[in-house]
């Protein structure tokens, strides 16, 4: 199934597509939250789906992010053997985990806000992984499979100068207004066979910047659920964004950042396309 959710910022519906059309769900459900993912949510809508007529989404609604707002949105830094290679820092032994503010996460075609006094605004393609259950001091990486809701684009947009050069940690580059368009939908994992078979690429006015592939992740998706799970609580609905491929801006030589007017497109094999226009913050 696609999970998909649409209407205006902070009033967002759950629904899904079918068959190319948008469906509306907010007669029968809240939103696609820690509520339903726990509460077997995903079992329960496959049988309303098959049994039920739905309403359709008019065109012009606005398409949300996927799912509700995360309580974590959980980043893994140079995930990419390449992207290490080009961003000259080391590959790393573990995992590198950094977090992002949840109210980070936008829809799909919403814009991406260049921050004030930013002069490094780069961008990221990413998979990103949604928790479905609670996930605490998992035994295994194959114990992983069942905790995982689906998968999504997630546009893992940062400014370096604020990441890099202003104090030694992430946070403050990562997490601007708008610095993580989630979408287009949720594909539930039941429908991708391997995450790791994914090509990836992202484009900036429509030049190819990104080609990437999840097969060549340092740590793969099982992994890095199961890695997290021991240090931390992952709760249903939770956001993990798991690395970018080489091809960022920070990486090129000179090194190239976003405008006010470019656009930025986005794509992951089964998870469909994001386009966002970038705007100066007001």
């Amino acid at each position: 199934m696609k999970l998909i959710r649409f209407g205006q910022p902070g009033r967002e519906k759950p629904g899904i597509l079918l068959d190319g059309q948008r469906k509306d769900l907010s007669a029968f459900y809240r939103d696609w939250d820690r509520e339903f993912f726990n509460g077997d949510g995903l079992s329960n809508l496959k049988k309303l789906v098959m049994h039920s007529e739905l309403p359709d989404v008019s065109a012009d609604e606005r398409w949300g992010a996927p799912v509700s707002r995360p309580g974590k949105v959980i980043c893994i830094g140079l995930n990419y053997s390449d992207h290490a290679k080009e961003s000259n820092m080391p590959i790393p032994e573990e995992p590198i985990v950094f977090q992002k503010g949840a109210n980070t996460v936008v829809g799909p075609y919403d814009t991406v806000i260049i921050p004030r006094k930013s002069v490094k605004t780069d961008w990221e393609v990413e998979l990103g992984v949604v928790i479905g259950r609670d996930a605490r001091y998992l035994e295994s990486p194959e114990d992983a499979i069942r905790h995982i809701a689906g998968y999504c684009i997630s546009h893992d947009v940062s400014e370096r100068a604020f990441q890099l050069e202003r104090g030694g940690q992430w946070t403050k580059g990562k997490s601007c207004d708008h610095f993580n368009p989630l979408g287009p939908w949720l594909l539930t994992a039941d429908e991708v066979i391997d995450p790791q078979q994914l090509a990836m690429q992202l484009s900036v006015n429509g030049e190819r910047m990104q080609t990437g592939h999840t097969g060549t992740m340092i740590f793969g998706v099982h992994f890095l659920v199961h890695y997290l799970s021991q240090f931390m609580t992952l709760e249903a609905g939770d956001l993990i964004s798991t690395g970018t491929p080489p091809g960022v801006g920070l990486g090129m030589n000179p090194p190239r950042y976003l405008r006010a007017g470019d656009v930025v497109e986005l794509s992951i094999d089964g998870l469909g396309s994001q386009r966002q226009l970038c705007v100066d913050a007001e």
